[in-house]
């Protein structure tokens, strides 16, 4: 699988790309570092580059580096929990239970919210870039439940209702915990190397 030409056919020929999927082996560990990894760099590096152009001076590069370590960690958080939530939800919507299959189905998803993500460079584009690649994942997910998950027709909005439902308040409550954990993190280390300057 090329990662480029993938998340290029996932975003512009979805329907056609999904059915490619079906036919693909795939486990959440390979996912994880041949896909979603390289690809959730996009917005972390971004996010970076547009906090040091435009509030560098005034949030500092720790907090730069804090920003984009939670944003990767996000992602693969998002992708795991993801992935099992899908599975788990499967047999309840006459769907096939293959934790493979709901790892593609969560990581090429996906692929639209870490492309939108470039747009992160840009601090005021941050929030409509979020939500575009967000409402355009969904309807990618939408798509992939057929030829992926088996899922039929009259299932799946339900399906992806359900799921963005539950996989949102979960990984807002563990990002929520590591986020917090990280800048806490960062802004100790800072004041504590302030005051070894100042000799306290």
């Amino acid at each position: 699988m090329n990662l480029i030409q993938r998340a290029k056919d996932i975003l512009l020929t979805p329907k056609t790309e999904w059915n490619v999927v079906a036919g693909e082996k795939a486990t959440l560990g390979s996912l994880l570092t041949g896909y979603v990894l390289p690809l959730s760099l996009i917005p972390a590096v971004a996010g970076f580059l547009g906090m040091m152009f435009f509030a560098g001076a005034f949030w500092g590069m720790g907090f730069g580096i804090a920003m984009a370590i939670v944003s990767v960690v996000g992602s693969i958080l998002a992708f795991v929990i993801g992935s099992y939530i899908i599975d788990a939800l499967a047999p309840s919507f006459k769907s096939e239970k293959n934790i493979g299959a709901s790892a593609q189905l969560m990581a090429y998803s996906a692929t639209a919210i870490w492309v939108a993500g470039i747009l992160s460079i840009v601090p005021v584009l941050n929030w409509l870039a979020a939500l575009a690649g967000a409402a355009y994942a969904i309807y990618l997910m939408y798509l992939g439940l057929g030829p992926v998950k088996k899922t039929p027709e009259d299932q799946r909005v339900l399906y992806v209702i359900i799921a963005i439902i539950i996989y949102w308040v979960i990984y807002a409550i563990i990002a929520l915990f590591i986020g917090t954990m990280i800048v806490g993190a960062i802004f100790m280390g800072g004041a504590s190397m302030m005051r070894g300057a100042a000799g306290f």
